[in-house]
């Protein structure tokens, strides 16, 4: 018995240390098990066997002058095929990501940091090996010459460190912020000998030394540029790269025009779009490639948060500086009306910041909710507690008289009244603003949106804009209404503090566009990053959601649970539905169907 009674002492004793052990594995999730194995091969939703080879021409709206996209000058060329990343994010699971460049991940006993192994075998495109000092230097470099997002998505990092060519080690101020793992491993590791005789603060001209699966082959700045596969490709193999990046090059070609950019498509000039406006899909697709079966169109459901898209106010803009001009503004939008006669009946409007989701908030606050906003009850508007956030619905006549009467209760509240058929402050000034827009196709909402602010007194006018003078516009925050489109996550981290923070709203090249400058929305921000648990991150989000929804920062506009796509049949892909909707990495080319297709259409279809 005495035997027996020191046996289990020495097991009790042990057990915390146990438990204080650090926790070393091969994937990384917010929201619980990896739902893939240690030992998994490849991507449920990726085929080992796709044929590699063949090309893909696809478009892009705009133009580029550089080749660095980490930094607020120049307008840059995608080149996110170029790196790989320490994980990789698995398409069909949210917010979990899988070792890549990485071989294993070790999070320390004291939560307060995280340690990646390197694969010894990954390497840079010169031969040169990816090392814990290209990680080290990256980290350092983003935060210290990137875009102000970097020094924000980073800032919980105190320390970063190569403890040999082969392991790096991250620290952390606090163990609350449980996304800097994934935040971590999803950056793209440069090359610091590449780098060493280059201003990393300047647009670059030359293609950028990559690890990834491909590399930058024949461009024109401005027009055209062509991604290669590198077919030695160190990862090729790996269970995160097997069956995927199969097309041989891809080649992207700009217009300046959206509808250029669809005729280049039915000329065959282009084989893949994604469609994102309805009245198109409802009616531009009816060509004879179409008829014929030489070009395919989907509408593929996904299960991603839709996040939300409106005409954002500026409200550093004194014209939009009060709550109720910004939400009698949201109020005169007809949502009915252009969902009939613009998108045929395509799009469910938004009411939250994270919809189709379980962040979006609904009703009134309850629960922990409740007990949450009370800290706040004295700063926020009482309605918040008793009314659930409502948008207007219209019969879609564009009859909304209703709707215009009671913006002009709100604008009266505001110091706002009608003389003369216009809409004018205590001085007699009339209310004017500019919408900028970075593509001639959303002026057909835009403009009928004037026209009804026109019915109020209100000189709205619209500007069309190119997205490289549009991306200007609004980094340096120098426009009044613009329309913005905020993407979610399943578990949103760090990147709320660059949305919503008052910090990211006064640095240039910030996501905070509006100029949202609300302590009690900070501290909700705050409160969400570091939820130390998914029903916690949940209570967070409703809260913050509530809150941003009260400011009226934006007209909300419309989502839609699928994507759109359109290709000319030259292509396979694995028939396994997925989270995402769409795997463009996991395509190939179809010989077979290709040479068919490619005679078709130089036969003219």
């Amino acid at each position: 018995m005495r035997l027996l009674f020191l046996v289990l002492a020495a097991l009790l004793c042990a057990a915390p240390a146990r438990a204080q052990e650090a926790v070393r594995t091969y994937a990384f999730s917010m929201l619980g098990a990896p739902a893939l194995p240690a030992d998994f091969t490849h991507f449920p939703y990726a085929d080992p066997n796709a044929p590699k080879g063949g090309t893909m021409a696809l478009s892009a709206v705009g133009s580029f002058d550089s080749f660095n996209p980490f930094v607020l000058r120049g307008s840059a060329a995608d080149i996110t095929r170029l790196y790989d990343t320490l994980l990789r994010a698995s398409a069909d699971e949210a917010s979990t990501a899988y070792v890549h460049l990485a071989s294993a991940i070790e999070l320390p006993a004291d939560k307060l940091g995280v340690v990646f192994d390197l694969r010894p075998e990954a390497k840079f495109h010169d031969g040169h090996p990816v090392t814990a000092e290209d990680v080290v230097w990256t980290f350092n470099t983003l935060r210290e010459k990137g875009r102000p997002f970097y020094r924000q998505y980073y800032a919980d990092v105190t320390e970063v460190q190569a403890i040999n060519p082969h392991r790096v080690e991250f620290r952390f101020k606090s163990t609350s912020n449980r996304e800097l793992p994934l935040i971590l491993g999803e950056m793209p590791i440069l090359p610091k000998h590449w780098w060493a005789s280059r201003d990393f603060t300047k647009p670059l001209t030359e293609p950028p030394l990559g690890s990834g699966p491909y590399r930058i082959g024949k461009f024109e700045f401005g027009r055209i540029v062509s991604y290669e596969r590198v077919p030695d490709w160190w990862a090729r193999d790996l269970p995160t790269g097997l069956g995927t990046q199969n097309i041989g090059t891809l080649t992207v070609e700009y217009f300046r025009d959206a509808t250029v950019a669809l005729e280049a498509f039915k000329a065959g000039q282009v084989d893949f779009r994604q469609e994102n406006i309805a009245k198109q899909w409802a009616t531009a697709y009816d060509f004879p490639a179409v008829q014929k079966g030489l070009v395919k169109k989907d509408e593929i459901r996904h299960h991603l948060p839709t996040g939300m898209q409106g005409f954002a106010f500026n409200v550093r803009r004194p014209v939009f500086s009060d709550v109720r001009v910004r939400r009698a503004l949201a109020w005169a939008f007809d949502f009915e009306w252009a969902n009939k006669n613009l998108f045929y009946s395509a799009y469910t409007r938004t009411r939250s910041f994270y919809s189709n989701s379980d962040l979006e908030s609904s009703g009134v606050p309850e629960g922990a909710e409740l007990a949450l906003l009370d800290g706040f009850r004295d700063k926020v508007p009482p309605t918040l507690f008793t009314q659930p956030f409502t948008l207007p619905v219209t019969d879609g006549s564009g009859n909304n008289r209703e709707e215009l009467r009671t913006a002009l209760d709100l604008f009266r509240q505001a110091g706002w009244t009608v003389k003369d058929r216009k809409l004018v402050d205590a001085d007699g000034h009339q209310m004017s603003f500019e919408i900028v827009l970075d593509q001639p196709s959303f002026e057909r909402v835009a403009l009928p949106y004037v026209e009804t602010l026109k019915k109020l007194g209100i000189e709205a006018r619209v500007r069309t804009v190119d997205p490289a003078q549009y991306q200007r516009l609004t980094d340096s925050f120098d426009f009044d209404m613009a329309v913005v489109a905020i993407g979610e996550s399943a578990s949103p981290g760090n990147e709320q503090l660059g949305f919503w923070s008052c910090a990211s709203g006064k640095q240039e090249g910030g996501d905070n566009v509006m100029g949202i400058c609300d302590p009690v929305v900070d501290a909700l921000v705050t409160r969400l990053v570091n939820a130390p648990d998914y029903a916690s991150q949940i209570v967070a989000a409703h809260a913050l959601d509530r809150v941003l929804l009260a400011g009226w920062y934006v007209v909300p506009h419309w989502h839609t649970q699928y994507t759109r796509i359109a290709y000319w049949n030259r292509f396979g892909r694995p028939n396994v539905p997925i989270r995402t909707g769409v795997a463009m990495d996991t395509w190939w080319v179809d010989s077979a169907l290709a040479a068919a297709t490619d005679a078709a259409r130089r036969g003219g279809n």
